[in-house]
C-alpha cells in the first residue's frame, strides 16, 4: 500500500539498464525525482519515462530520460478531474492516486492505477479500486477509457500489474487489501493466545483475465499469493514479522509483478508493514499465469536492513518490479530513486 506523504521522493530503484553504463553519465543517489512507486517504461522510440506515486495533485505526473540518468520533468500527465474520471479526491490518502503503471500497445499509451472510488454508500475508509487510463504520447494526457474502474471484486484493491502474455490473453494483478479481511491461521491463533491481536487481517494476491480492450475481466479472479497459514511454513518466519514483533495486526502479500522465463512464470511481492522496518521482497513461481502460484522454500530475497538505515526520514524502503524494457520485466525495489551500475 502507498501511504507516502509529500516530502517521499520516490523509492530505492536499483536500475540496471546497460543505456546508463554506456552513456558516461555521472549520478548521484537519491534521483531528484519527487516520487514513490516508480516505474519505468522504454517507449518505442528508445526514451524512457517514468511514473509514480506522489508529484502532482490530485493524479500523475511523469519524467523522461535518453540514459536513465538525467531526467527531465514533463509536468502532470493524468488529472483526476478527465472527461471520465472516477475517483474521490476528497477521499482519504488525498484520493490515494497510487501506483501508476504504463503500457504501449498498438501506438496508444495505457495508464493503470489505484484510487478511491467516490462510489461508496457504506463510506467505506478504504475504497480502493484500479483504473484504466489512455493516450496517444506518454506525456499524456491521459484519459480514462471509461467512468468507472475496470471491475468491482466488492472488496479494496490496490497495486496494478499486466502481463500480456504469448497466448494473445491479457492478465490484470492486484492485491486485496487488508482492510476488514481477517483471516484465520496459526500465526493468528498464537497472536491471540498472547493477547496481542484479537484478529488478524491480510492482503491476498489475485489474478484475473481482462478484456482485450481492458474494458472489464473474463471470469473469477483467482487467488494467487497469501501469507502462509502454517506456523511452520519456512515462509512463515519472515512473511509475519510485522504481527510476531507485535509491530501492527495486518500481514500483506502486495506490490506483485509477473514475468515469465521459459516455461516458469515468477512472481515478486512484497510481505510486511509497509511503513515499518520489516518489509521485504519474496518470489514465487508457477507453470501457467493464473495458476495458484507455489512459493519457493527460502526466505525473502530481499530485506530491510533497519528502521533507519536506506531510508527517507523514518519511512523504509518500499519494494515492488516496476520496470519494463522491450518486453522483459526488470527486478526493482520502490521508494527513494536510486541508480546503481
Amino acid at each position: 500500500m502507498k501511504r507516502i506523504p509529500p516530502f517521499i521522493a520516490g523509492c530505492f530503484l536499483l536500475l540496471s539498464f546497460s543505456a546508463a553504463a554506456q552513456s558516461g553519465n555521472t549520478f548521484q543517489n537519491p534521483l531528484p525525482v519527487q516520487f514513490g512507486d516508480p516505474y519505468v517504461l522504454k517507449a518505442a522510440d528508445g526514451t524512457y519515462y517514468m511514473y509514480g506515486t506522489g508529484g502532482a495533485k490530485n493524479g500523475f505526473a511523469a519524467y523522461s530520460s535518453k540514459d536513465l540518468v538525467n531526467w527531465q520533468p514533463k509536468g502532470q500527465v493524468w488529472h483526476a478531474s478527465n472527461p471520465n474520471g472516477w475517483s474521490d479526491s476528497t477521499a482519504a490518502w488525498g484520493g490515494a492516486y497510487w501506483a501508476p503503471e504504463v503500457y504501449e500497445r498498438n501506438g496508444k499509451y495505457y495508464m493503470f492505477y489505484s484510487a478511491q472510488w467516490k462510489q461508496n454508500p457504506t463510506k467505506e475508509l478504504e475504497n480502493f479500486r484500479i483504473g484504466v487510463a489512455v493516450a496517444d504520447r506518454p506525456t499524456g494526457p491521459f484519459v480514462d477509457i471509461t467512468g468507472k474502474p475496470i471491475f468491482d471484486p466488492g472488496y479494496p484493491i490496490i497495486d496494478a500489474n499486466v502481463l500480456f502474455d504469448k497466448n494473445g490473453k491479457v492478465y490484470l494483478y492486484y492485491s486485496r487489501c487488508c482492510y476488514k479481511h481477517p483471516v484465520e491461521s496459526e500465526v493468528a491463533a498464537w497472536a491471540k493466545e498472547k493477547g496481542w491481536f484479537d484478529v488478524i487481517e491480510e492482503s491476498w494476491v489475485y489474478g484475473v483475465e481482462m478484456k482485450p480492450d481492458f474494458s472489464g475481466v473474463i471470469g473469477e479472479p483467482v487467488m494467487l499469493l497469501r501469507p502462509p497459514v502454517a506456523m511452520g511454513d519456512k515462509q512463515a518466519e519472515w512473511e509475519s514479522r510485522s504481527v510476531t514483533s507485535k509491530e501492527v495486526n495486518r500481514r500483506w502479500t502486495e506490490g506483485s509483478v509477473i514475468f515469465k522465463k521459459g516455461s516458469t512464470y515468477y512472481i515478486m511481492y512484497s510481505a510486511n508493514y509497509f511503513g515499518g522496518k520489516n518489509y521485504a521482497v519474496g518470489y514465487a513461481t508457477g507453470k501457467s499465469p493464473s495458476a495458484r502460484s507455489l512459493k519457493p522454500q527460502q526466505p525473502g530475497i530481499t530485506e530491510k536492513r533497519s528502521a533507519g538505515r536506506r531510508s527517507n526520514r523514518h519511512w523504509p524502503q518500499q519494494y515492488h518490479l516496476v520496470a519494463r524494457r522491450q518486453g522483459n520485466a526488470l527486478c526493482l525495489p520502490r521508494k527513494n530513486l536510486f541508480l546503481r551500475r
